[in-house]
């Protein structure tokens, strides 16, 4: 009896938890289009680091040349050499805008094993605007979003802002189970997770800081060799005082078609990730599990009372994840899915597990072990 009422005790909490992360995303004013702000607007730096290309990529980076923003602006897109399949793009791309401060830069040195911020150092001293904005090269962003994303810094205290990002093209059913821990859970979860306590971490999609506060935490030469290195990026610029906030404009990630093991790859590197960056609230994270504890309860005392709360906990955890994919996406297309959340709960369980009990990760084909304090070492292929 004393199990089943603990089992009781952890499907009521789950439950509670999930009403809560859908009350605090209710709350948030997502997609909200802030009034005018007074113009010129700061100078930008946008930095690109690029590895390949695939169908999505040139749609993406186009949507940043195209920004319509009242203020200087400075594309910089890095590549390891000319060869990378990024650079012809790029090259198109700065003949279709030839108005664009924009350049393609090689940058050949690994400065650490985080490639991606090894680039990003090598791109750091080009910059020539007063702000840097850091995004990934599969992010797509409507035309004023730049113009937005600026607004964020006119409260006193803000040292990094960045917005939530949606997984925009979930062509198969493994990318459609990724883009319910992205498009239900994780913005959610962030939201939740803000009202207990000031975020200390970055979104790494898009992140835009003051060129002077990067200088004064390293530059990204000091983030080269961890493998969080927006989660670093904001525990460094927090620590200093200053605040991380959140812009309501929507960015997309879109990808090429994954297949199931690419995708169970990136959650295994997602959810260590987080597991090292922040052990506690990740150990404490499967309690909010609205799908296993209910199934637990049922297993292990079965009547009318957990039969009952299974159905209760299971029609808030669908009604709940479609509302938050519906709100980010703005697009109620994911209605044939509508299943697939406690699937996703399920599934979550092995990775949660995983997570503890290994310290490798596979990312853009190499191997990494991860140490206690999130620091990478490159593993022999």
């Amino acid at each position: 009896m004393i199990g089943c009422g603990i089992l009781g005790a952890l499907a009521t909490i789950s439950f509670g938890l999930t009403l809560w992360q859908w009350i605090e995303a209710r709350r948030f004013p997502l997609h909200r289009r802030p009034p005018p702000t007074p113009r010129p607007l700061p100078g930008l730096s946008v930095l690109k680091p690029l590895k390949g290309a695939d169908e999505e990529t040139e749609g993406c980076l186009r949507s940043w040349l195209a920004q319509d923003y009242d203020g200087s602006l400075q594309f910089l897109f890095g590549v390891t050499s000319p060869e990378d399949p990024a650079a012809a793009v790029i090259e198109r791309l700065l003949h279709e805008f030839p108005k664009c401060n924009a350049r393609l830069v090689v940058c050949p040195q690994r400065l650490g094993v985080n490639a991606k911020v090894s680039k990003l150092a090598q791109l750091e001293p080009l910059a020539d605007q007063d702000f840097i904005v850091v995004s990934d090269a599969d992010v797509r962003v409507p035309p004023d979003f730049l113009t937005h994303l600026m607004t964020e810094f006119a409260r006193p205290g803000v040292a990094l802002v960045n917005p939530f990002y949606a997984a925009a093209t979930p062509h198969n059913a493994a990318m459609r189970w990724e883009a319910v821990a992205v498009n239900a859970d994780f913005w959610s979860s962030v939201l939740m997770s803000r009202r207990l306590a000031p975020m200390r971490f970055a979104l790494g999609a898009v992140m835009a800081l003051r060129r002077a506060d990067l200088e004064s935490i390293g530059g990204f030469a000091a983030l080269a060799n961890h493998l969080a290195d927006d989660y670093e990026l904001g525990r460094r610029l927090t620590a200093r005082g200053g605040e991380v906030a959140l812009c309501p404009t929507v960015v997309e990630c879109r990808e090429a078609p994954q297949s199931w093991a690419a995708v169970w790859r990136h959650q295994l590197r997602w959810s260590r990730t987080i597991r090292v960056c922040q052990p506690a609230a990740y150990a404490a994270s499967i309690i909010s599990n609205a799908t296993l504890w209910p199934l637990l309860w049922l297993a292990a005392c079965p009547g009318f009372v957990p039969v009952s709360a299974l159905g209760v906990c299971l029609v808030a955890r669908l009604a709940t994840a479609f509302d938050n994919q519906r709100r980010l996406t703005r697009s109620c297309s994911h209605w044939r899915w509508f299943w697939l959340p406690p699937v996703k709960d399920l599934l979550q369980v092995a990775l949660w597990v995983l997570a503890f009990t290994g310290h490798t990760v596979e990312w853009r084909g190499e191997r990494y072990r991860v140490r206690r304090n999130g620091e990478l070492t490159l593993l022999p292929r």
